[in-house]
């Protein structure tokens, strides 16, 4: 599947876009010191947004880190994909299968977030923007790079989102951001079907040893995509993560 690489001009995503990303984490200041140094993330706190500290490279926004406030809920990574009707959204993701976990609540004025699933169960966010319209930048080193769905059924999933974003992954503007791959390509055969957030980098194995350092680990060394050389790893907390090493560069 392809995706719109919509502008983060401050003109807004188109609706199928990922968007944003937020970590759901126990100890958010111990992220800020991982992600910190890993990406040269500065953080401002955003108490209009639900108490979370936004991320920002260079200046602009590009992720968010929140609070875990249930011991329960996983500790993970989001993509939240762009839309002008959230509510219209969440129905049609209801009628093809799809679950709405937390129905579509304002952020202040920044806009509306909701947290759903596709019909495998694989979770993801949408978000009708306000004032914020995501991203202020991606497709640079610490910044978003590509959302991978690992699913069991991948015709399912192109059926699923081919009819929610239809335009977004088959218009003529849609370029590769978004894909999906079967759960067992680089996961046990029992890890449940998810979205895995990649962050760009300069160089992969050079990113590897800081993660090792900063407390995280590899789950996956780097292996060739269609889109460039990619690791998965997780945090000093347990949250996954791919990183990226364009092959265009």
């Amino acid at each position: 599947m392809a995706e719109n690489r919509a502008s983060a001009d401050g003109t807004g995503y188109g609706e199928g876009v990922p968007c944003w990303v937020d970590a759901q984490l126990p100890d958010v200041a111990a992220g800020q010191r991982f992600y910190g140094e890993l990406f040269g993330w500065t953080f401002h706190d955003r108490p209009d947004a639900h108490g979370s500290v936004w991320a920002h490279h260079e200046g602009r926004p590009v992720a968010a880190l929140a609070h875990k406030t249930d011991g329960r809920m996983p500790t993970v990574w989001t993509v939240y994909f762009a839309t002008p009707d959230i509510e219209g959204l969440a129905d049609r993701i209801w009628a093809a299968g799809g679950q709405v976990v937390t129905a579509p609540v304002p952020v202040a004025e920044l806009g509306t977030s909701a947290l759903v699933t596709d019909s495998e169960g694989a979770v993801f966010g949408l978000w009708e923007p306000g004032s914020h319209p995501g991203f202020g930048v991606r497709h640079e080193p610490g910044t978003f790079a590509w959302a991978e769905l690992y699913a069991r059924d991948t015709e399912a999933a192109n059926t699923f989102y081919g009819g929610l974003f239809h335009d977004a992954l088959f218009g003529p503007e849609a370029h590769p951001d978004f894909g999906r791959a079967l759960v067992s390509d680089v996961f046990p055969d029992e890890m449940p079907p998810h979205f895995l957030v990649h962050f760009g980098v300069e160089d992969c194995e050079t990113v590897l040893g800081t993660v090792n350092r900063l407390g995280g680990r590899v789950q996956a060394p780097p292996f060739e995509t269609s889109y460039g050389k990619v690791a998965v790893v997780t945090d000093n907390q347990g949250a996954s993560f791919a990183i990226l090493e364009r092959s265009e560069r």
